[in-house]
């Protein structure tokens, strides 16, 4: 291990260290000129007490407070969700006390992607089918394998159960996502399958699509066709000499929208792949591109750092309704805002919600937050936008899809074999996940403990290795084993 690093102290103020390694009770650490002997064993990834902490004190990581004691903790002693709960309620007011811009240095970097007609430029150039309605989701799968079996462009379907049989904001959300994955620069062509009889007409999906590159898209009427299966055929076969005839060309890296997320957290991702995320996603801001972070309710907790960084007094206030209506999201049906961190968040070493957030929004680096959009809107201004959506995996790196998001930088301490319907980029916490999941993990974090590496370093490294899978020279894990899916946020009655 580098340097012999078992521990580590993150802010000056902090009241906690962190086991970067086993520890054992009995151990003696010396942190701060003070000698600590740990009273019970702290495993990798988890807490212990700097200093003796009174019974409804805060206890301190990240120089912010990750909750109050429940009872005392004494110096050494193992902090975890038993000595340790949430301070976090409902809605706040905020005040908007901006922060000094950090200033970054202009950087010029290039790749190789697809430059379409609205000058959208794509990092792939596959063929995607898009049902309307689940009830076609099967016809899409059957299309997409039969043409697949042809060693042609690669065809990618995404079924999903939705389409039909939804009220209000329900059947918006569904549409809106579809045609903005229609729309998504990735895709060479996208085959448009409907059944007839849904809510989601094909004829009002079609006026969704606004000024749609119409030599690149088809669309099938499942119940007017004769031979869908046949039909499909053909229009993909149609699509697929288009997408021939398409060259990469150098582009600037300004071209670049890359999504932020994190999935199976650890007590290691704030330390290791959430700050090495957000050196990357500084470096892409210098370059002109657009970094978006979502996953709204693991920002609760840290939501005044990413507020203090909002470009305008305009854009604080859409940070503030971004929160605050995410919140009314819980409250409506009737759960506390704090119902996180999952079983296997716990288990690799966070205790609240807070300490979660803390560390899952290093992903957006130090820059201003530039823009907040709804869930669906479109990635347009430069800089770290956020963006409406919640923590589950799954729906997170669709809409980060869906906004126009290239691909996903996706850290994970856990590991998860999941992936988008764009490059979904798995970044480990620590070496070990790594080394038992190299099907999964595409990029390590975990060298910035194990080896003599700096995080400017390591950042530089994962800048160049997107470059390079934008530019189509390698493929992101979930690509080659086939995992590319969608999901779509529900929150209303079906019929």
């Amino acid at each position: 291990m580098k340097n012999q690093l078992r521990f580590i102290k993150i802010g000056r103020r902090d009241n906690v260290a962190v086991a970067l390694a086993d520890l054992a009770e009995g151990e003696t650490v010396r942190i701060d000129c003070l000698d600590i002997t740990l009273r019970q064993a702290v495993n990798r990834g988890h807490k212990f007490a700097l200093t003796d902490i009174a019974a409804g004190e805060p206890v301190i990581k990240y120089d912010m407070p990750i909750g109050n004691a429940v009872k005392e903790i004494k110096a050494g002693d193992f902090v975890h969700v038993g000595n340790l709960k949430t301070r976090l309620e409902g809605q706040l007011d905020y005040s908007y006390h901006p922060a000094a811009p950090v200033a970054l240095p202009d950087i010029e970097r290039f790749f190789e992607g697809f430059v379409r007609a609205d000058g959208n430029v794509g990092i792939r150039n596959d063929l995607w089918v898009i049902p309307t309605v689940g009830c076609v989701n099967k016809l899409a799968e059957n299309l997409a394998n039969a043409f697949n079996k042809l060693n042609r462009s690669k065809v990618l379907a995404f079924p999903h159960p939705y389409g039909c049989s939804q009220l209000g904001d329900d059947h918006e959300m569904t549409a809106t996502i579809l045609a903005a994955l229609v729309n998504h620069p990735n895709a060479g062509g996208v085959l448009v399958v409907a059944l007839g009889c849904e809510n989601n007409t094909l004829e009002s999906f079609q006026s969704r699509l606004g000024n749609y590159d119409k030599s690149r898209v088809r669309f099938i009427k499942a119940q007017d066709a004769v031979d869908e299966f046949e039909l499909g055929m053909q229009y993909l076969t149609e699509l697929d000499g288009q997408c021939k005839k398409d060259k990469r060309q150098r582009v600037s890296a300004a071209k670049l929208k890359v999504g932020l997320k994190c999935g199976g957290s650890d007590g290691l991702s704030g330390i290791t792949a959430n700050p090495l995320i957000g050196r990357f996603s500084d470096r892409l801001i210098a370059a002109g591109g657009i970094s978006v972070l979502t996953e709204v309710p693991e920002m609760f907790g840290a939501e005044t750092l990413l507020m203090d960084r909002a470009a305008s007094r305009d854009v604080f206030d859409r940070c503030v309704l971004l929160i605050n209506n995410f919140k009314d999201y819980f409250l409506r049906h009737n759960q506390v805002v704090y119902e996180n961190p999952s079983p296997g968040n716990k288990a690799g070493g966070i205790s609240t919600l807070e300490e979660k957030s803390l560390g899952c929004t290093q992903k957006g680096g130090t820059s201003l937050v530039t823009d907040v959009l709804d869930y669906g809107q479109q990635l347009k201004t430069p800089g770290l936008n956020l963006l409406t959506g919640p923590g589950n995996d799954l729906v997170a790196t669709t809409v980060l899809a869906a906004s126009g998001a290239h691909l996903v930088l996706f850290s994970t301490g856990r590991g998860t074999p999941y992936g988008g319907p764009v490059p979904t980029v798995k970044i480990s916490t620590n070496t070990e996940l790594a080394a038992k999941k190299p099907n999964w993990i595409d990029f390590n974090a975990g060298r910035l403990i194990d080896e003599d590496i700096t995080l400017d370093q390591l950042g530089e490294e994962l800048f160049n290795y997107v470059l390079e899978l934008a530019s189509g020279r390698i493929l992101a894990k979930n690509e080659l084993n086939g995992f590319q899916e969608i999901a779509i946020f529900k929150d209303g009655v079906t019929l």
